[in-house]
């Protein structure tokens, strides 16, 4: 016996090739049930070279080897079928509405000495100045100013 021989019941195959054919899915999980089918082999049926699979699907060989790890690891195909939670939270935005009054307030403030204008750089660097925050780039403050449509001009 192969490692890794996926051998499916009729309710799972019939499961799977429902959720392949019918509804509107992620394609992410269309192609995970589509590879499951493909190296089944109950009744008799050949699977289908992980080659073969990975140039029909266009992905990696490695993402074939990921799917059949997580449908052997899967309770049941419900569960084999959805999108994983995060294991980590997004990383909270550094510029929140308090930090963003502030540098907009400054951008539209008095200049710096013996310039003519603000420039991004100059922005950033008074933010970490005044510790508004510990750190920032000049491109954040730039992203920031034109999410506001603002300009430094």
């Amino acid at each position: 016996m192969k490692k890794n021989n996926i051998v499916l019941n009729p309710e799972e195959r019939k499961e799977l090739e429902e959720f392949t054919k019918k509804g509107v899915h992620n394609v992410r999980l269309v192609n995970r049930a589509k590879i499951i089918l493909a190296l089944d082999t109950s009744d008799g049926r050949e699977p289908t070279e992980k080659i073969e699979i990975a140039d029909k699907l266009n992905i990696s060989r490695q993402t074939i080897y990921d799917v059949i790890k997580d449908f052997i690891n899967a309770k049941n195909i419900k569960e084999f079928l959805k999108r994983k939670k995060r294991n980590t939270p997004p990383v909270e935005p550094k510029i929140t509405g308090d930090v963003e009054a502030k540098i907009i307030a400054l951008a539209c403030g008095k200049v710096p000495e013996g310039r003519a204008r603000w420039t991004l750089r100059l922005l950033a660097n008074k933010v970490v100045e005044l510790q508004i925050l510990n750190e920032v780039s000049y491109v954040s403050v730039g992203n920031l100013l034109k999410k506001r449509n603002l300009s430094l001009i």
